[in-house]
């Protein structure tokens, strides 16, 4: 064993025997109990980032902690390979998509390997690989002939620079979420999958995920958007037809004073073939976006269509308007409008002077104050004719069934959640499986066509897709007819909702899944990845396994038992603003700084002595310039010192900060567990353990140890708490450092800490765990180690040392038999010589006794 801890030399040499032992590579075992951990796969985007790392550092030591633990484990790596920052690079590059990612993910590869992490990379696969997306290819035709799929022109979000469709989530205050650019409003034919047919399924089924965070459950509960309420049919005055609307607060509808419609609402198109304001009205609309994050706070526009509806209760007329705020793919792309009790409805209202009608009395039972704003708390309903009286519930069910027993309204469920847009117009992903024949005719490509493969060898020039730019590629046959193929590609979520499926069984050739290798593997016991991807990934990584559960290929309904979502990485930025007002971010590498007592910066400089501006502490990014490259931490530091870091810096669900100090600190402490081992072996070989012969120090050391043994295995496999588990070995490491080692039995128990020692920090630092357990003479390779089990019997306290007090203040410490009687304690504490001088010609009026910890006599 050398002297000093070198990881440059020791790591590279267990990479090597890692790989031509093929120590995680696993195949289905049914005599294991499996263990199925999964980190949410990385975009090949050319270098690993800190986010990266320690996502795939928390998956990995849950990976080895299980596996110590003698379960079957699988862990697998891949690509998520499709997406259109390929696309930017290729243009940028001047170069094709495919080698660009290709050469990233070997580079990257690479540095997945430089950490040590222990994949089993005989499943490793691209999504761009057509192997893989033929099977999606041909589970979308089922589901085509299944009903689930359908395409229709449909209103889209449409970024202009990427040309491609966004998803609503994909729209950040109106400018696209990759490149800033404002987004336009566009109808184009599109392909739909029915994620809503599933929406019961994916609400109720989050009750069984007990093991998933509550905020990532709310908020698919709150995107799924579950609503009772009433559709109502207002008719037109003037006219036979009507107008439906949906409500969940039919309580209200005694104060509806207008209805409102979106812009895209076939009436509005009908009121606006005479009304020149109008139509620039809905023109304006059309191109401006509208999530319903930004409806709360956006200014209220809108334009009278001249038309009304009559109230079918009241029989009052009601005017309808054209508002910004309302929809054409919520509901039924118009609403009724309560502004005595609805604050979007107020503020429109209040804006184009149109009457306010409150219905509902205010908690105290007083009429409700209306001048400033709306009052939305539900309570008894007056001035609503024969339903005065009643409360929200009550008046809810007696409106909704007068509406029902007229045949003027329907008791509906309603979802928020609306179906899957699949449809990109970009190049970069898989073929869309669908033809249109010469007659107009669209049918899916036959099996025996898949894959449609897409072309790697193109030219890209920043505006067309190569596929829909070449006609050729396009032309195709069906049943010995001419026929031409989609050019739209699928959107990326669709690769990653399904992934996870296909690690099970990857070269699998005869069908999208293996049953078998499927459902022992399935469902993943731990999915790690960040908490940006709980509404779109997550929601359509559930959905598509209970489209796979439906089509028999797997046999549970959920994909995952356990999630966990790590926080981001945060580290300091620096700013200077040039002469055209453009800030200029610079690498906290090239930052001179000055700070206070407390260590915080109060100035910074760049290298040339230009003051800087200190934004804090902020997310890690290309764009702030504030990234720090992995490798090059590794490089100086070793792979271990940085995943040490990673899981002791902050516990996994919160932001880490990025402290070089902390990184030093993780090296510093390494170091120490190499010397204490380095200077235990160069002593030579130990005794056996005789416990029986241990003294009361010994004892204690020995207990300790136990006690550490059990927190880390609580910390890590139940509580999943990984900073607290390593606190607890640098404690005892801390206790080892300081015990004696004069005798065999010192040596022995050295030798049992240091054993333990090196498997508890194992998941977490395996390089140089490898090599001490071998120095220590451990059996075998650490990594078929079992886990360390805690003695019971050495967890057991002879004695307890209990602080005595009188009149509550701390006069003595005394060690006490742990099984000894509170009459016996205070019998102890009495005769002790530090105590005694204060029971000097006093009374002991009250003594209170906290058992084997505290003893408070009261004197007077």
């Amino acid at each position: 064993m050398q002297e000093q801890y070198r990881p440059e030399d020791i790591e590279s040499h267990v990479q090597s025997h890692w790989q031509e032992k093929q120590t995680f590579q696993v195949t289905e075992d049914p005599s294991k109990e499996k263990y199925y951990c999964l980190s949410m796969l990385p975009y090949p985007s050319g270098r690993l980032h800190m986010g990266h790392v320690r996502n795939y550092t928390i998956g990995d030591v849950i990976s080895r902690y299980q596996r110590m633990q003698g379960k079957n484990v699988l862990q697998p790596i891949g690509w998520d390979a499709f997406g259109l920052p390929a696309e930017g690079a290729a243009v940028k590059n001047n170069t094709a998509p495919a080698p660009w990612t290709y050469e990233n993910i070997e580079y990257m590869k690479n540095q997945l390997k430089l950490l040590g992490f222990g994949y089993d990379w005989s499943r490793e696969f691209a999504t761009c690989d057509p192997d893989y997306y033929r099977w999606e290819q041909w589970f979308f035709t089922k589901l085509y002939e299944k009903g689930l799929v359908y395409k229709k022109t449909s209103a889209v979000n449409w970024c202009p620079n990427d040309q491609t469709v966004l998803a609503n989530e994909q729209v950040i205050e109106g400018c696209c979420w990759r490149c800033d650019t404002p987004i336009e409003r566009k109808e184009i034919p599109q392909w739909f999958i029915k994620i809503t047919a599933y929406a019961d399924q994916l609400l109720n089924d989050l009750d069984t995920l007990e093991s998933w965070p509550e905020q990532v459950k709310t908020m698919q509960r709150n995107w799924i958007g579950r609503s009772e309420g009433v559709e109502i049919k207002f008719s037109i005055d003037g006219s036979d037809d009507s107008l439906s609307v949906y409500t969940t607060r039919p309580d209200t509808f005694m104060g509806v004073t207008y209805v409102a419609i979106a812009a895209g609402h076939p009436l509005a198109a009908q009121a606006a073939v005479n009304n020149p304001v109008l139509s620039d009205f809905i023109d304006e609309c059309r191109n401006t976006k509208v999530a319903e994050a930004e409806m709360a706070t956006m200014e209220k526009k809108g334009v009278a269509t001249g038309m009304y509806v009559i109230h079918p209760l009241s029989g009052e007329k009601v005017a309808i308007w054209v508002a910004n705020f309302v929809l054409m793919e919520y509901g039924t792309g118009a609403v009724m409008a309560v502004p005595g009790h609805d604050q979007r409805d107020w503020e429109f209202a209040t804006k184009y002077n149109l009457p306010i009608k409150p219905v509902i009395l205010a908690a105290d039972g007083s009429q409700p104050e209306i001048h400033q704003q709306a009052m939305t708390e539900k309570g008894v309903l007056f001035n609503s004719g024969e339903f005065d009286g009643l409360d929200y519930e009550a008046g809810f069910n007696a409106i909704a069934d007068k509406l029902v027993a007229l045949n003027l309204g329907e008791r509906k469920v309603n979802y928020r959640l609306r179906d899957w847009g699949v449809s990109r117009q970009r190049y970069w992903g898989a073929p869309i499986p669908m033809m249109t024949l010469e007659d107009g005719t669209v049918v899916p490509t036959p099996e025996d066509q898949l894959p449609v493969i897409l072309p790697e060898d193109v030219h890209m020039n920043g505006i067309t897709s190569p596929i829909k730019a070449d006609p050729e590629w396009a032309k195709a046959t069906y049943n010995g007819q001419p026929a031409l193929r989609e050019t739209d590609t699928f959107d990326t979520f669709m690769e990653s909702s399904w992934y996870y499926a296909r690690y099970t069984c990857p070269q699998y050739d005869k069908g999208m899944l293996d049953p078998a290798a499927a459902n022992y593997w399935l469902p993943v016991d731990q999915y790690v990845g960040g908490i940006e991807h709980a509404i779109m990934h997550l929601m359509y990584f559930r959905f598509f396994h209970k489209l796979m559960r439906d089509a028999g290929l797997v046999n549970s309904d959920e994909p995952a038992k356990r999630l966990l979502c790590q926080g981001m990485v945060l580290a300091d930025a620096f700013y200077y603003t040039a002469d055209n007002n453009e800030r200029i971010w610079i690498s906290p590498n090239d930052v001179i700084t000055e700070r206070d007592d407390k260590n915080r910066i109060i100035k910074a400089f760049d290298q040339t002595g230009r003051e800087l501006v200190y934004c804090g502490m902020i997310k890690m990014s290309k764009s702030k310039n504030n990234g720090i490259d992995p490798q090059e931490i590794v490089e100086k530091y070793g792979a271990d010192t940085v995943r040490l870091f990673m899981m002791f810096a902050s516990p996994a669900e919160m932001t880490l900060e990025w402290q070089e100090s902390g990184v030093e600190g993780a090296n510093r402490f390494l170091k120490r567990v190499w010397r204490l081992a380095y200077d235990h072996v160069s002593k030579g070989s130990t005794q056996p353990l005789d416990v029986a012969s241990l003294n009361e120090e010994q004892k204690s050391l020995r207990r300790d140890l136990h006690k550490t043994i059990a927190k880390v295995n609580d910390d890590i496999g139940r509580r999943q708490i990984f900073n607290t588990a390593i606190a607890a070995v640098m404690e005892l490491m801390n206790k080892l450092t300081r015990a004696p080692q004069e005798s065999e039995q010192d040596r022995a128990l050295m030798q049992e800490a240091l054993l333990a020692i090196v498997r508890l920090l194992y998941p977490f630092t395996p390089h140089i765990c490898f090599e001490l357990w071998s120095s220590l003479n451990g059996q075998g390779d650490i990594d078929l180690a079992p886990w360390p089990v805690a003695d019971e019997a050495a967890m057991v306290e002879d004695a307890k040392l209990v602080v005595v007090q009188v009149n509550g203040k701390v006069r003595a410490k005394i060690t006490v038999p742990a099984d000894i009687t509170e009459e016996q304690v205070k019998a102890l504490a009495t005769q002790e010589a530090q105590i005694a001088k204060y029971l000097d010609g006093v009374t002991i009026r009250k003594a209170i006794y906290v058992p084997g910890k505290l003893l408070n006599l009261v004197v007077g």
